[in-house]
């Protein structure tokens, strides 16, 4: 009953983390913080159930976790060389910035 207590507040940090921070690597570490939180709960669940199956959700959970990952991170490096920074409130008036002068453009 511990590992349950231990994944309810890592997924709960996770979540205060996505809802407060601003910097892009910080939001993807509090994603991070959650499906680490989810796949230790599912872990503690199948593994109390005897379930053999379990274990192999297991291994499908890590690699699934581990590919979106690296797409992140690699959106991270992209978004980050592209608007150099990482916080997301610049990045969005950037890009509307971009957007009403494409739209200027358009018209004339």
């Amino acid at each position: 009953m511990d590992f349950v207590i231990l994944s309810l507040v890592i997924l709960a940090l996770g979540i205060y983390g996505l809802l407060t921070n601003r910097q892009l690597l910080k939001v993807f570490i509090s994603i991070e913080l959650i499906a680490i939180g989810a796949t230790l709960n599912f872990v503690t669940l199948t593994s109390a159930a005897g379930v053999g199956l379990g274990q192999a959700f297991l291994v499908l959970a890590f690699s699934t976790d581990t590919a979106v990952s690296a797409v992140i991170l690699a959106l991270l490096v992209i978004v980050s060389r592209k608007y150099s920074t990482g916080d997301i409130h610049q990045i969005l008036k950037m890009e509307s910035k971009e957007e009403s002068e494409a739209e200027a453009n358009d018209n004339d």
